[in-house]
């Protein structure tokens, strides 16, 4: 005969039970979809507290007490439920010795879960466990757990929920590929269409918080210093603004009405905020697992222009440039330095960092300070040289595109575009007044026939003449404002590069949202050069440096 391994434990039998009074515990459980159906519904909190409560009280002789456990608006496949957790708690106190349930379902839907509660962990304590829908009783039956029929319940109440899960993640994916948003809350800056709880509409006093946001950053203060700043300002937090316009709130909000840096951060990397939805960031590992995980964001759903946009995507793109920087602030420090995350050493092309000595600030290689003089040289410039070339030479790239734009403009005033252009315009206004005259008469025609001025074959000939007339001319204009409307199209919108520019033209200093704007990077040279490298590079791709050392969007300076 096989030998049963011996596992630790004694099994007892509940024959010694005979005439035992029991310590009830009821567990009731009802899920959001359950809720979903109303308070009649079969799974209704109400009617499964009827039903256990019910057999209770006509098996009063078997119980010496009754507690009651309860899960209200939690799936059945985490087990991590409140009241579900503080039956288990009591059952291994021993302060439960019988747990009842409605139906099998509303204990678990986790067939792992349930298979090792119901037949090992019941069984090794000794709890009687009843399920009334399936008939079920460990004392009275101890044979209907061991059934063939209970695990397949399991199985069956595991998959329901999976396939439920799979479809919600269905139609929620087709909502987000077609632009909807499906978030329980707006963000902050918007607000849910009254019409339409899929569509954002601007909140213009939480967007005009957002925008200062933005431009307080990329003037150079720090995510700490701008929810400082904020605060001192008596602007409420987001979850704070929400409770006094009347909005809806997480249940999940801290109660802080503060700003802190990790808001600021939130709103400073949503690209919601440029009219684009971008969801699916972040899902939920599994049905069964409730953890939240990041999704990769190749694998993000984004839908481009679906609301109105708060910060242009310039902007953005530019705060999410800096974001990948080094800019930190000194400790109890607001703003970030001038040049912050703008240096690197041209040799070893690591940052190149701040530091005083005596009255004055220098920068030098952080791999020449901080790791190995043998790795790297100083390449040392004081902060006053620095900014004085930086903006020399700003000045110069200034002024050499704006001076090749107006010879640009000179040039295409004398192209022979123009003429064309003009020739174009004459030949659709006369092909215009023509083909009026033609509909014109035509009007007229059958006046004419019906004062019998003409006779009824003349008319008929006449109209076909003028309508064959009408249609030619038709077909004319159709060719003519087509290739006007293409020419038209043709030219091209001014260089962002020029438009920055134009806009900075007078510069008397150097500010952080200028150098932000115009400049990606700045080297650092060892003898003290140093080479700009701009965020633009257009119809003017090779300038002059000062130093006569001509380079691909960049400016040099000594």
């Amino acid at each position: 005969m096989t030998r049963t391994k011996d596992r630790g434990y004694r099994q007892t039998s509940y024959a010694s039970d005979i005439g035992r009074r029991w310590r009830l515990g009821i567990y009731i459980r009802l899920s959001r979809e359950d809720a979903n159906k109303g308070p009649t519904g079969s799974n209704s909190v109400k009617n499964q507290r009827d039903l256990l409560v019910g057999y209770y009280r006509r098996h009063m002789d078997e119980f010496e007490s009754m507690a009651e456990y309860a899960d209200d608006g939690h799936t059945g496949t985490d087990a991590r439920r409140e009241g579900f957790q503080r039956l288990l708690t009591d059952v291994m106190n021993g302060r439960i010795t019988c747990v009842m349930v409605k139906d099998l379902s509303r204990f678990s839907r986790n067939y792992s879960d349930a298979g090792a509660l119901i037949d090992n962990l019941f069984v090794q304590m000794n709890i009687r466990f009843i399920s009334l829908a399936e008939q079920v009783d460990s004392y009275r039956n101890p044979d209907s757990i061991s059934d063939i029929s209970i695990p397949i319940t399991h199985v069956m109440n595991d998959n329901y929920c999976y396939q439920t899960s799979r479809k919600i993640r269905q139609v929620f994916d087709y909502k987000r590929k077609n632009g909807e948003y499906i978030g329980s809350l707006a963000p902050y800056g918007y607000i849910k269409d009254p019409q339409d709880k899929h569509r954002l509409l601007v909140d213009e006093e939480a967007a005009g918080t957002v925008r200062q946001v933005y431009s307080l950053f990329l003037q150079g203060s720090s995510k700490r210093a701008i929810a400082l700043w904020l605060n001192e300002h008596g602007v409420p937090g987001p979850t704070a603004y929400r409770r006094q316009k009347g909005l809806p709130v997480s249940s999940a909000s801290e109660e802080d009405p503060l700003w802190g840096p990790r808001m600021i951060h939130t709103i400073l990397t949503n690209p919601v905020y440029t009219g684009d939805l971008v969801q699916g960031r972040r899902r939920v590992k599994s049905y069964k697992v409730h953890q939240i995980e990041n999704v990769p964001k190749e694998e993000w759903i984004r839908v481009s222009h679906t609301h109105e946009a708060i910060v242009p995507h310039e902007i953005f793109d530019q705060v999410q440039a800096l974001l990948t920087r080094d800019t930190r602030t000194s400790p109890g420090g607001r703003r970030v330095h001038l040049f912050s995350g703008l240096l690197r050493c041209a040799d070893c092309k690591r940052a190149v960092t701040r530091s005083r000595s005596g009255k004055h600030v220098y920068y030098a290689c952080s791999t020449y300070k901080n790791r190995s003089r043998s790795a790297c040289t100083m390449h040392a410039i004081r902060h006053d040289c620095l900014e004085a070339a930086v903006l020399s030479a700003i000045r110069h790239q200034i002024g050499t595109t704006v001076s090749c734009a107006r010879m640009l403009s000179q040039i295409d005033r004398v192209s022979p575009e123009k003429p064309l252009s003009h020739c174009l315009d004459s030949l659709i206004a006369a092909r215009e007044r023509e083909l009026a005259r033609i509909v014109r008469y035509k009007r007229f025609l059958y006046q004419d026939w019906k004062d019998g001025e003409i006779t009824r074959e003349e008319y008929r000939d006449m109209k076909a003449d003028y309508e064959k007339q009408a249609a030619s001319l038709t077909d004319i204009l159709a060719r003519l404002n087509a290739e006007r409307t293409e020419r038209s199209d043709a030219i091209v919108p001014e260089d962002p590069l020029l438009s920055a520019m134009k806009e900075t033209q007078n510069i008397d200093h150097l500010t952080r949202d200028l150098l932000v704007e115009l400049v990606d990077h700045i080297t650092i040279c060892e003898n003290g050069d140093i080479a700009i490298s701009f965020h633009f590079a257009g119809p003017f791709p090779s300038v002059s440096s000062p130093t006569g050392t001509e380079h691909e969007g960049q400016a040099a300076a000594p």
